[in-house]
Order: C-alpha cells, then structure tokens, then sequence
C-alpha cells in the first residue's frame, strides 16, 4: 500500500504538483490528427494535466495549441477566428501566431509597438503517423521528440490511434498495462472451447521478474505452458512516464499506449499501432476508428474534451453488462480493446485510496512503477534531475516480447535482441487470447 502523501504526490498532475511537472518534461499525444482535419477550420477545446486549452491547425497546417484564455483580458480563445496563419481573439481582434507571438493589434494606435511586447503561452506541437503531440514543459527548445517504432513508420502503415475517455486517475489507467495476472480473470473465458474471445490459460498464477532499465522497466509474467518442462514468458515494457508496450501477440503488429492525464480524474487512453509488412487496409482503419461499434460505439461529443471518445458502456450503465454473455465471459462484457480493464480501474473511483490495498507478489510490477514515478518526480524537485530518457531518444527503441523457453532458461538473455527495435530480429510473439 501507498501513504496517503504518496498517493497524492503520485496522482496529482496539475500545474506545479511534482508529478505535473514530471510530466511536462516529456512530449505528450493529446489528440487524434483528424480533429484539426484541415487548415483554417474553428479551434478545437483541449484539456490536458488539468488546463483548459485551445487547438489549431493554421493556414500553412501547423498545430498551435495555447491556454484557453486570450493574454489580453482572459477571454477565450475557443471563439476565436482561425485565419491567415494565426487565431484572431473575438473580443478585441488580437491575433496570435502557432509560436504564440502577436502578429495583429487592430485595437491600438497604428504606430504602437505594444503587440511586439505581448505574447500568448504556446505549447509546441509535433503532427506524425495520425497523433498531435505536444511539449507542456519549461525548456524554450522542447527534448528530442520520442521516436517510438510506431512513430517512425511510414504513414501509410500505422493505424488510426485507437481511443477511450476513462473516468479514473491516470495511475489507475496504466497500472492495468503492467498487471499480468488479471489477464486470467477479467479477459478470460469460462470454458476453454467457447467461441467467444477470451482468453483461458492452465496457471493463472503468474511469477514476476522485473528488469529496471533507464527508460522504465520491463517485466516477464511466467507461467507454466500446455507442454511440460516449458514457461511461457509475457514481456511487457513500461516506458517512462506513461507510455506502455503489452506482451507481444502479433508477428507483424507494434505499438504504443499512452496513458494522457486530462487532469487528476480523467484519462485518455490513446493506442498507437503499426504494421512492419504492409499499408493499414480501409478495414482496418474503418475498425479502429470505431473499435467499439459492436458495444454501442462512442456516444456523441459535446463542448468538453472529457466527453471525446467516451463509450456508450460506461460506468454510469455498468459497461453494458449482459449476463447471458457472462455464462461464456468472466466479465460480462466483450473483449474490445480495454473496455474490460475499464470496467474494473474506473470502479475503483476516481482516485482509488491505495491505503486500502493489500497488495501480492503478482503485484511486484504495480509496485515497481509507482516507486518509479514517486522517485523520479522527487528527484526533479529535490534536485533538479530529470529521467534518461527525456533527452535519449534512442531508449524509446524498445518491443515488448512473448516467448516459450524450458523452465530455468533466462528470458532477458534469450529476448535480448528481440526486445531491441533496432536489432534486426523478428518480433517474439505468442498469441495471447483465441
């Protein structure tokens, strides 16, 4: 279990928490590509480590994205016009450039200089592979931005980002990403000849071993496989500070997960996935642009970013529970993406009271990251020392695994190369549900 000063020092991420300002040291995903589809169309309303913020995407299509409140008087920018290489506030026409700088003061003097002497908070942002990034920190030039295999491919391989609104703490969120043992639980089914997706494996009790690695750590969950004498292996990585790479499943699938605080008790998950052996079909840009149609799909959004990619199953209708499918499912509610895992992180509240926990020893990696996050927002605010991996773009060149080995054998040793984006190896995969 955490204090109750750990638990606050871990959740909180708004402007001048320690956390908040551990994260505003990395570049952050925040909104799908095709929500600013084209140059000069309307803001769009942000939230992000709890500030409201405005999105645009200017005339020569680069992204500006500023705190919602016009420098000026504080009125907000979400009314303003997007035109001519620049957001013109309603209020008074001030108008501001992607960098932030003033660029018109039609409410001044001609002769006056003022505009020159004004500039809005921008944030930088990075368009790649179908995900706006930005960078919320203090430096003027941002860190190097993370190239992530998926990041790096060519356009036309990478998938649409697949996206949910969740009602909890981010912590919360990512802690399902790195918890191996609830796979034979909440996504598993109950007879193992069911036609229904799930998964159903002979252990269910899995042993952790933990590798700690100067971007984050990454873990192997072992089981005893089907064939005796032979473990098998689910190796997952954690990247600092809230990106995740689940064991590997597909011979040709990478990915990435972000785990995006909006603020303290909203999260959005946004799942980044690329092919390494051919262009994304329309099928399959269709399916993860709605990846939860078969369970209600997303219900319409309104003005508040918290409503965005937010599912018809949700917390407030139980998911959607059916208890006939509960006959074949543990759960009662399909596999589709992590609407599962949701179901279980969300009903914790908002921001669960780790004083309550009694944690086991398939906890170890839960454990492991929350020292992790506690450590590292300490040591930037006790000492000014930031994680490697802010300015080493090359830690974030990693694969999560899945491999078969006799008992005794050393995953880290047999998955060195494969665990390496770079080494020239296929991916080591087994698939992980039927």
């Amino acid at each position: 279990m955490l204090s109750r000063e750990d638990n606050e020092l871990l959740c909180r991420v708004g402007p001048g928490t320690p956390m908040g300002e551990l994260l505003r040291q990395y570049w952050m995903p925040f909104l799908p590509s095709t929500e600013l589809a084209k140059p000069d169309e309307p803001p769009k309303k942000v939230r992000l480590l709890g500030e409201d913020l405005v999105a645009f995407r200017d005339t020569r299509g680069d992204v500006g994205l500023f705190p919602v409140n016009c420098p000026h008087r504080g009125a907000s920018l979400f009314f303003g016009r997007n035109e001519e290489c620049g957001i013109r506030c309603a209020y008074h026409g001030w108008k501001f450039d992607v960098t932030g700088r003033c660029v018109d003061m039609p409410s001044e003097p001609e002769d006056s200089t003022f505009k020159d002497k004004v500039r809005a908070r921008a944030y930088p942002c990075h368009d790649v592979n179908g995900v706006v990034w930005t960078y919320m920190g203090p430096r003027e030039t941002p860190p190097p931005f993370p190239p992530f295999e998926v990041t790096t491919l060519p356009a036309d391989q990478v998938s649409p980002p697949l996206l949910m609104l969740e009602e909890c703490n981010w912590v919360q969120a990512l802690e399902g990403d790195i918890d191996s043992s609830h796979i034979d639980f909440v996504h598993a089914k109950v007879r193992s000849d069911s036609a229904r997706r799930g998964t159903y494996h002979r252990d269910k009790s899995p042993r952790l071993d933990i590798l700690p690695t100067e971007y984050g750590a990454c873990y192997s969950a072992r089981r005893r496989w089907d064939v005796e004498g032979m473990s098998w292996h689910r190796i997952t990585q954690y990247v600092l500070p809230y990106f995740t790479m689940i064991a590997a499943s597909d011979p040709s699938l990478v990915s990435a997960r972000a785990w995006v605080p909006l603020d303290d008790e909203s999260t959005l998950q946004i799942m980044m996935r690329g092919r390494l052996d051919r262009p994304v079909t329309e099928q399959e840009q269709r399916q993860a642009r709605d990846p939860f149609a078969a369970w209600g799909g997303y219900l319409p959004a309104t003005s508040d970013p918290r409503t965005r990619y937010y599912t018809k199953a949700n917390l407030h209708n139980d998911y959607l529970v059916d208890y006939e499918l509960q006959k074949e499912l543990v759960v009662g509610i399909p596999f589709l993406v992590n609407l599962q895992d949701r179901a279980m992180t969300e009903t914790m509240g908002p921001i669960y009271d780790r004083t309550r926990e009694h944690l086991g020893t398939t906890d170890a990696m839960v454990i492991h990251v929350r020292r992790r996050l506690l450590e590292a927002a300490r040591a930037l605010r006790d000492e000014a020392t930031l994680p490697a991996n802010v300015d080493a773009p090359g830690l974030y060149r990693v694969r999560p695994a899945s491999i078969i080995l006799p008992e005794g054998e050393s995953w880290v040793a047999a998955t060195e190369n494969a665990r390496q984006s770079d080494a020239g190896v296929p991916i080591a995969w087994v698939p992980f549900a039927s």
